[in-house]
């Protein structure tokens, strides 16, 4: 669209600018007809008024007169002024006709109407209201009967067709919500109305906004307070919830079982495990004792025969392992003695002189070699 300053052709008015102007044109001359009429109200009090308090006739002046005369007057001026001037609470609307006829809806606010032709037809709330839907019996899906109850939430948004759409409309949804509670039952499982809830309200509250919409109605949410099933259903399911939790009792106390065995033979098995590595250790302990020990066993062997290698080199030395052959050579044959009581010995060996001479012969001829 150009613009017109430019020269252009000027486009279509916008629709929504458009309504917005004729709104605001309306509300104020809605306004001016309100203040016309109030003016007209207190004009026709003042002027019925003045009529009966300065009349000339014999019969205005014998009425005038009368005390309670001026008490009757001013209570017809309140009341014409009460019946044109409207106070409307805020969340309330009032249908207002004329003549019998819808004429137009009062909101909140300070609001004129003609007395003796426009009444007041209707009062509606603009308010969230909260309506107790009774209890009802439904069958499921699976033939089960059901005694259903609960609570209807809903607000009107066309007091119009609040009014003049329905002839109760709190009696109309009332019965509404019950019939399509019971269409909804009707398409589940007893199971699942217990489960499905929320699903189940849902479709409740989308079925009754889809009849009630020629009603101006608008449901916001439903609720249900109680599903109780015959006695013998609810004995059956308080059977098989007893069974459910015997079932799960047994299978935990054999989960615990078996959770025990398990712990109990992979206890018995480390134990096993580490009483075997503990033996090994030992006996590797064990061990390198044993070989350690031998080893210090044959190195003070070799320690002391190198000693007396050492010593036995020398005349003393000499002497000392001669004396020393010779006193157990002595004790060799007080052993034998002992152990029986008949010894034969060669001649030349029961001399211990002999047998001195017989290893130091021996030991020297070792150690010629050795030099040697």
């Amino acid at each position: 669209m150009v613009d017109s300053d430019n020269g252009g052709d000027q486009g279509p008015p916008d629709i929504d600018e458009v309504l917005k102007n004729l709104k605001h044109r309306m509300q104020h001359y809605s306004f001016i007809k309100q203040t016309l009429y109030l003016l007209l109200g207190v004009l026709f009090s003042v002027f019925t008024v003045l009529y009966f308090t300065q009349s000339e006739t014999l019969s205005m002046d014998f009425l005038s007169n009368i005390p309670f005369m001026q008490l009757f007057i001013l209570v017809l001026t309140i009341a014409i002024l009460k019946s044109i001037i409207k106070f409307v609470p805020q969340n309330m609307t009032f249908v207002v006709e004329r003549f019998g006829r819808y004429q137009s809806t009062k909101e909140a606010g300070l609001n004129i109407i003609l007395p003796f032709i426009d009444r007041v037809a209707a009062v509606r709330s603009l308010k969230e209201q909260a309506v107790d839907v009774p209890s009802q019996n439904a069958i499921t899906r699976d033939n089960i009967s059901l005694t259903v109850d609960g609570v209807l939430y809903f607000r009107v948004l066309e007091p119009f067709k609040a009014t003049y759409g329905v002839d109760d409309y709190l009696f109309a949804v009332t019965q509404l919500a019950q019939t399509t509670m019971r269409s909804e039952l009707g398409k589940m499982e007893l199971d699942r109305t217990f489960e499905e809830r929320d699903m189940l309200n849902t479709n409740i509250v989308s079925a009754i906004n889809e009849a009630s919409a020629p009603w101006g109605i608008q449901v916001l949410r439903y609720e249900i307070k109680d599903i109780v099933p015959p006695r013998s259903v609810m004995d059956a399911m308080e059977a098989q919830m007893k069974a459910e939790r015997v079932k799960r009792a047994q299978i935990l106390e054999s989960e615990g079982d078996r959770q025990a065995a398990i712990n109990r033979a992979q206890g018995e098995q480390q134990s096993v495990v580490l009483a075997a590595e503990a033996d090994r250790d030992e006996q590797m302990l064990r061990a390198e004792g044993e070989a350690n020990a031998i080893i210090a066993v044959a190195e003070a062997k070799a320690e002391a025969i190198r000693k007396i290698g050492e010593a036995a080199n020398t005349e003393m030395g000499q002497k000392a392992i001669q004396l020393d052959l010779a006193t157990k050579a002595i004790e060799a044959k007080h052993a034998i003695a002992r152990e029986s009581s008949v010894v034969l010995l060669p001649d030349s060996a029961t001399d211990a002189s002999s047998v001195v001479a017989q290893v130091t012969s021996i030991i020297k001829s070792l150690n010629d070699r050795d030099s040697g």
